[in-house]
């Protein structure tokens, strides 16, 4: 943590290891936890201990680091990073990214400074968005914690409120595990942004009652076509926002957008644990043995996105940003 950020540097490397921030066990505690081998690290991805595309995407290159560091087989490590979470596309290009460089450990870390930088650029960007006295409504967690730093989505809520446009965030709890609640409140809070917590079926509710000026969200994959995928309740969110007259804002760094899938049909849902539904808390919610779906993400068609937002600026199209990023 520094002076200057109230938000800890989500991931790094220390001393021949993966350090980040522990974000299962926020917001009760802020601790770290590492990780010395590749199977570590996978599994601390797969346990959302690490999650959101840009911070999978540092994730996966400082694994390949790893794994060079340790003198284990590069296309092994890469291959076992790569199947953890399907649907970020901002993991596999850390991989390629780190596997395709002679010293992956100096790709990765600029790759996170890389990060932060488009962060920031993409919330200036953002806050010219956001009108006086606009009351934002996001979801999930698309802040500092899910990136290298700063954030995508919170990172324009951060430039606004600096600014002095936003008056206020809606946040939605995000079902079935709680980011919304868990993080995204959290850094809110840590950045004395004024923030109400929400359930998610009072969405359509606060939309209906006017109480809804914009909305902005994260990415986790935006394909060739505009297609988003995000947190599921995404799309829902989209759809009240358009009956609702409401801009609907995608905020996401270019290695976000993925010029090798065609539409949204073609990303590939991670289907999670049944237990994230039927337990809160490790408290059983649901009758035991009650069949569970449980997508973790879902798509939102183009035609439902107000403009998207990336550190190259505020485009209507997605098309002219679904290049391979430099």
């Amino acid at each position: 943590m520094t002076a200057r950020d109230p938000i800890p540097p989500t991931i790094r490397w220390r001393d021949g290891r993966v350090v980040l921030v522990d974000q299962r066990r926020l917001p009760g505690e802020l601790v770290e936890v590492s990780a010395a081998s590749v199977g570590e690290l996978c599994d601390l991805i797969r346990s959302l201990a690490v999650r959101g595309a840009p911070a999978l995407g540092a994730a996966g290159a400082l694994g390949v680091a790893l794994a060079h560091h340790r003198g284990e087989d590069l296309d092994a490590a890469a291959a076992d990073l790569v199947a953890t979470r399907p649907t970020a596309v901002n993991l596999r290009w850390g991989v390629e990214r780190a596997r395709a460089a002679a010293d992956p450990l100096a790709e990765a870390e600029a790759l996170i400074a890389e990060d932060i930088a488009a962060n920031r650029a993409i919330g200036a960007h953002g806050a010219g968005l956001v009108e006086p006295g606009a009351r934002a409504l996001t979801h999930c967690n698309a802040g500092a914690l899910a990136t290298c730093g700063y954030g995508t989505a919170v990172g324009v809520l951060r430039s606004a409120h600096d600014a002095g446009s936003l008056a206020h965030v809606w946040v939605g709890e995000t079902r079935p595990v709680l980011q919304g609640s868990r993080l995204t409140a959290w850094e809110l809070g840590r950045l004395g942004i004024p923030h109400t917590l929400v359930p998610d079926v009072a969405a359509a509710s606060l939309f209906a009652a006017g109480d809804v000026d914009l909305v902005v969200v994260g990415a986790d994959r935006i394909a060739a076509d505009g297609s988003v995928a995000n947190k599921v309740g995404t799309y829902g969110l989209a759809v009240l926002a358009r009956h609702h007259g409401v801009p609907f804002y995608v905020a996401a760094p270019r290695s976000t957008f993925d010029p090798s899938t065609p539409s949204g049909a073609a990303i590939t849902i991670e289907e999670r644990a049944a237990e994230e539904v039927t337990h809160l808390g490790g408290v059983a919610v649901a009758p035991e043995g009650v069949a569970v779906r449980n997508p973790a993400f879902d798509v939102t068609p183009p035609d439902l996105v107000t403009a998207y937002i990336s550190e190259a600026g505020v485009v209507r199209e997605a098309r002219s940003l679904a290049t391979d990023p430099e």
